[in-house]
């Protein structure tokens, strides 16, 4: 990961963060899910690792949010 990237890696784990606990799910429960490693979904929330773009679209279909939610950041 860049440097000059890490606070949009950031802000997208925040954006995974809000999404998943607004579903009410665990992080357990959303790496089921997705079919990823609890400990992978801890990282893309802390912002420490990039994501592919099957996890992305899996992320949306089970978080019920388009793509565009997703990298929608809040200042």
């Amino acid at each position: 990961m860049l440097d000059s990237y890490k606070e949009y890696y950031e802000k997208f784990g925040l954006n995974v963060v809000y999404y998943r606990k607004r579903k009410r799910l665990t992080q357990l429960q959303l790496a089921e899910l997705v079919n990823v490693d609890r400990s992978h979904i801890s990282a893309i929330e802390l912002g420490k690792v990039g994501v592919s773009f099957d996890v992305i679209f899996k992320l949306c279909e089970v978080l019920d949010i388009t793509p565009k939610e997703l990298f929608d950041f809040r200042d």
